[in-house]
């Protein structure tokens, strides 16, 4: 056994440990090794959002750990349940009087509000297609339209009209009770109306598999016999859960924990169909600030998928969603510096690494692995204060400071840095200067800080980052900090309007030692009391 699959075989990293599980299961069951599909699934109710990338992103890196365990042929399906019908307007479209008029048909149908696609799933469908191909994923791209309609789907369509009883034994008592009208309406079929061509939930009249027909009623009153095959009905959200995995020979999907019962009760109606469920992993959701779930109707906040791509480069966005899966995560602005950030320490970290230890390197999931070199010679976090400290900033005064501390860093020789030079400069314009927040220091903060502007101010020794700090905790323990963390969080405060920052000595070393003097200075006099002079 080679060296890299025995660490593979006994990595910690979660895709490695869903990529074991699932071959377990696969050598424990009687199926045919043919190709192992990987699923993941897309509501095309809305647009497609950082959750939706990260459903993705995360089977994606599950089956790269499984090709590294295995010789089996594997394939991505990414499909978009676009049959389904619309059942309120997202917040977060143009044009909502118009899709209002659009209730109740199939996502497929409903016009587009952009007016750029044949429908509004189309609209949504290219969007996804187009972020997919960005990131380089290769999947399998399918929509529930074709599948209904081209004849995929008939085979399962009639096992479940075969098997309709045991399907309902199973959904019924989960629904609510007869009272409510919830149990008495259900069928796993919904009828698409040849008179409204609306998405209709109305319950299953008569059953005749031998003709392989469902009889049901129209809102007008009209009884209706159609077929349940080529594009007729939609089978309810469960039953067609169940149904995608039965007739696409699904293998593995995760799921976001809300989803988690729905799961469970596929997997009973997969089996009732005479098939297995899926294996997969349940992964906890994103948060915004206030602990909100991210909606991709637009309610809740966090941060789309534009605004983290303009903020910063795309892997970082993997590396993102890599951490934790089974944590929820807040997604808010505040955590796109420290992302950045880490994932290049990892990227540094990879070369000196064991076979074992870049296993279990988030950057060999995100790269597939391969992982390129990173080129960052000074950290986001970093830029990010910097840019803070300057009434103005463009690309050019960046890289003016830059040089000073690291003369040979240019945009052709550091294209991260060059990447992330831009990011940081529409990050601060759209975040980072309405949430700054100064405070006055107080009079030992003040007496300290005017110190240390002195001693900058006189400055003979060179530019190393290692000396700024040195002295920044030297002026600090003179002046009672026994915490030098209350010392820093201080300057940051003071200085940055933040409460955190990049380690102080490099900042100094970047920005200089005569400029951050004269910042000190500026920052002192802002808030000296009436009377008092500067600093």
């Amino acid at each position: 056994m080679s060296e890299m699959m025995n660490a593979a075989l006994q990595s910690s990293a979660w895709p490695f440990h869903e990529a074991r599980e699932l071959l377990r299961r696969i050598r424990n069951t009687s199926r045919d090794e043919s190709d192992i599909a990987f699923q993941t699934g897309f509501g095309p109710s809305g647009l497609p959002h950082i959750g939706t990338f990260g459903e993705v992103a995360r089977t994606e890196m599950v089956r790269r750990a499984f090709a590294e365990i295995s010789d089996l042929p594997t394939r991505l399906i990414c499909f978009s349940d676009d049959m389904d019908g619309m059942r309120k307007v997202p917040g977060n479209i143009p044009n909502p009087s118009l899709l209002r008029q659009d209730l109740h048909l199939p996502l497929c149908q409903v016009r587009d509000p952009f007016g750029s696609s044949t429908s509004f799933a189309a609209h949504n469908n290219d969007r996804l297609r187009e972020f997919l191909h960005r990131f380089g994923f290769e999947c399998e791209f399918l929509t529930a339209s074709e599948c209904y309609r081209s004849g995929r789907f008939d085979e399962v369509l009639l096992r479940v009209l075969e098997r309709f009883e045991k399907v309902m034994e199973i959904v019924l008592p989960t629904l609510g009770g007869i009272a409510e009208g919830r149990q008495a309406s259900y069928s796993p079929f919904l009828p698409i109306s040849p008179k409204t061509g609306r998405v209709l939930q109305v319950p299953t009249l008569e059953r005749r598999p031998s003709k392989g027909t469902i009889i049901y009623e129209e809102p007008d009153g009209e009884r209706m016999e159609i077929p349940v095959t080529g594009g007729n009905v939609k089978l309810q959200w469960k039953a067609d859960w169940a149904a995608r995995w039965w007739a696409l020979g699904v293998d593995y999907e995760m799921y976001g924990k809300d989803l988690a019962p729905s799961a469970q009760l596929a997997a009973k109606i997969c089996r009732a169909l005479g098939s297995s469920p899926p294996i997969g992993m349940v992964f906890e959701l994103f948060l915004d600030e206030q602990g909100r779930k991210i909606s991709k109707s637009g309610s809740g906040g966090g941060v789309s998928m534009e605004d983290w791509l303009s903020w910063a480069p795309p892997e970082c966005l993997s590396a993102f969603v890599y951490r934790k899966p089974g944590t929820a995560k807040r997604l808010f602005p505040g955590v796109v510096p420290a992302t950045v950030d880490e994932y290049h320490r990892h990227l540094s970290a990879y070369p000196g690494q064991d076979c074992a230890g870049r296993l279990n390197n988030p950057v060999w999931h995100i790269h597939g692995g391969d992982p390129p070199h990173s080129t960052m010679a000074v950290s986001y976090s970093m830029l990010v204060n910097l840019i803070s400290t300057l009434p103005t900033a463009d690309e050019r005064d960046l890289w003016g400071f830059i040089k000073k501390y690291a003369p040979d860093a240019s945009p052709d020789a550091n294209p991260d840095l060059a990447d992330c030079v831009s990011c940081a400069l529409r990050y601060f314009r759209d975040h980072g200067a309405g949430s700054r927040q100064f405070r006055a220091p107080t009079e030992t903060e003040r007496t300290a800080m005017a110190e240390l502007r002195e001693r900058l101010t006189g400055w003979t020794g060179g530019n190393d980052s290692e000396e700024f700090q040195s002295l920044v905790c030297a002026v600090g323990k003179a002046h009672g900090f026994g915490q030098l963390r209350d010392w820093f969080k201080a300057l940051y405060e003071v200085l940055l309007g933040a409460s955190h920052g990049p380690r102080f000595g490099s900042l100094i070393a970047l920005f200089g030692a005569r400029k951050t003097a004269d910042l000190i200075n500026q920052r002192l006099s802002e808030t000296a009391g009436p009377g008092a002079g500067p600093g």
